[in-house]
């Protein structure tokens, strides 16, 4: 009789992905992001625990997206307090903070769950091409 094998969290190994959003879709570079974070994958894949890599992508300012998205897209935020609604689209959120672009789509494709914060903390998004975790390349996957 075959017994089955429950994933424990000691069985966690993490790995490093390094993605250069340079000239890459947002959907489709949020979609790549978020099978990494989640962990879908390993072989060893279970949806109760954190099983994800470490994911860095640089260069957001240069992300591309399709369309007439960099008019039309748009950003929302609200204070709470009426009357104070703000809007932004893609360009104007690109110029002022390129992380929100590539965070919410990334934040969106998640699973919502106790897990998403988790997941999140093991991504690093940085506007330009240089960043602090050059000691983690040596083994890491470049994408």
């Amino acid at each position: 009789m075959n017994s089955t094998h429950a994933t424990t969290k000691s069985e966690q190994k993490y790995n490093w992905h390094f993605i250069n959003a340079d000239n890459k879709v947002l959907g489709r570079l949020s979609a790549s992001v978020c099978v990494l974070l989640t962990g879908k994958n390993k072989v060893n894949y279970v949806p109760y625990l954190n099983m994800g890599d470490k994911v860095v992508v640089y260069n957001s300012k240069k992300v591309a997206v399709t369309g007439t998205k960099e008019l039309h897209k748009m950003y929302y935020s609200h204070s709470g307090t009426v009357g104070n609604l703000r809007t932004k689209n893609l360009g104007q959120v690109r110029e002022h903070n390129s992380k929100r672009i590539i965070l919410d789509s990334i934040t969106g494709m998640l699973p919502k769950n106790r897990l998403r914060n988790d997941r999140l903390a093991n991504l690093y998004i940085y506007e330009d091409d240089k960043h602090p975790h050059t000691a983690q390349m040596k083994g890491a996957t470049n994408e």
